[in-house]
């Protein structure tokens, strides 16, 4: 396990339940998400031949999104003016987990309701992580910031892995559904101990009703001060465009896999489990330099890796060629993740998290509606030829560094940028 210094200013148990709350939702990210649902839905429920699965797969994730991109800011004002961020964190990780459980009721050919659960599903984890993301101020000083968010997403893929290898015995023996239904025990029964012992909400004098209206305007708000603040506004449009591209390979690889490269349901999360290894590896590796170097030359680097990596899959045509490939994917795949929340988070005024952090949901989840899209849409009209797609998300990468490039925020923790740009201290 990690070793966490400066007690005094930071709670070691506080920190541990946030970074448990990793490890418990990526049981739905690893296994819903990115490996047995989606390669299920498209291959099995819809039918993949000529890139039906794919644009279906596409259509979820996308609306899923969408959604998600619509509330976020919204609830994240509601959770800093009524004091809910808790109950609300509480409320949107059991519907996650609801829906996880009742996909075990999906068989071939139920195309509407595998959408429908898919759909819940996503919204929920997604909304929980508007609530997740908005206690790493609270928990953690500003100098540790980077290695604690990294040492999230590092027991996340610890969780990945635990959940992959409780998934395995029975993706073999070709019952997805107790995949399913182990996914959802694990995801709800280890997120306890983060509602038990993170922070309670703040106090506030505002009902749930005025909160809402407060909400409604105070997104507005927030987003015009976003687009007066150059650095944050310039940091959330490379975003925009580098999450999108992250989180199109996430939700396809699988497909990639089975179809392309013909991966049967076993290979699929051996495949997975060698990249959460990698990543977690990458996700400590990077948590320090995070800190020393600044989250923007972290980010600059994983991009240009995974610039590398997209147009390396073009070209793979073995298994075997593919492991490589997954295993570079994965070192970079914690570090641009961890590194990111970091940089947002320093760019935040106090007091305001939820709402920022809404709008960073909003930024990276409104880019993800076109990755996905994009990937089914190329699959399906050229009649299921997924090389062509992964160009396609390709570019997305390339877009985010030349974006980012320019930001004059994201240095050293320990110096302090204001979000106008130049240093504060």
């Amino acid at each position: 396990m990690f070793s966490l210094a400066h007690p005094a200013a930071m709670n070691r148990r506080q920190v541990l339940a946030w970074t448990l709350y990793d490890f418990a939702n990526s049981a739905f990210a690893a296994v819903i998400a990115a490996t047995i649902y989606p390669a299920y839905y498209a291959q099995s429920v819809v039918g993949n031949a000529r890139g039906d699965g794919d644009l279906w797969w596409g259509r979820l994730v996308s609306i899923s999104m969408v959604i998600v991109a619509l509330t976020s800011p919204i609830l994240g004002a509601i959770a800093d003016h009524a004091g809910v961020r808790k109950r609300l964190f509480f409320a949107t990780t059991y519907v996650s987990v609801g829906a996880s459980a009742l996909m075990a009721t999906v068989q071939p050919g139920m195309v509407l309701r595998g959408f429908i659960l898919g759909v819940i599903g996503m919204v929920g984890f997604e909304g929980a992580m508007v609530f997740y993301n908005a206690y790493l101020p609270d928990i953690a000083p500003r100098e540790w910031q980077g290695r604690v968010s990294a040492y999230g997403f590092a027991v996340g893929y610890a969780g990945s892995i635990v959940a992959l290898m409780v998934a395995l015995p029975f993706a073999r023996s070709n019952a997805l559904a107790a995949c399913f239904l182990s996914s959802a025990a694990l995801f709800g029964v280890c997120a306890v101990p983060s509602f038990l012992v993170l922070p309670e909400d703040r106090p506030s004098r505002m009902g749930v009703a005025q909160a809402i209206r407060e909400g409604l305007l105070g997104t507005a708000r927030t987003v015009k001060e976003i687009f007066a603040l150059r650095e944050m506004r310039r940091f959330l449009g490379a975003y925009l465009f580098y999450e999108d591209g992250v989180n199109t390979v996430i939700f396809f690889s699988s497909i990639f896999a089975a179809k392309t490269l013909g991966f049967g349901m076993g290979q699929l999360i051996g495949l997975y489990i060698l990249v959460q290894v990698t990543a977690l590896v990458g996700a400590f590796f990077w948590g320090k330099p995070t800190d020393r170097l600044g989250p923007k030359v972290v980010v600059l680097y994983t991009l240009a890796l995974w610039i590398a990596v997209v147009i390396a899959a073009y070209g793979v045509r073995t298994q075997g060629q593919f492991y490589v490939l997954a295993v570079v994917a994965g070192t970079g795949l914690g570090a641009i993740q961890a590194a990111s929340r970091t940089f947002m988070a320093t760019l935040i005024p106090r007091g305001r998290e939820g709402e920022f952090f809404g709008c960073y949901v909003l930024c990276g989840k409104t880019a993800s509606i076109f990755g996905p899209l994009a990937f089914g849409v190329v699959s399906h009209a050229t009649g299921g030829n997924q090389r062509a797609a992964v160009l396609a998300v390709g570019s997305f990468f390339v877009i985010g560094l030349i974006l980012l490039s320019r930001v004059r925020a994201g240095g050293p923790t320990n110096v302090v940028f204001s979000p106008e740009g130049g240093r504060t201290g």
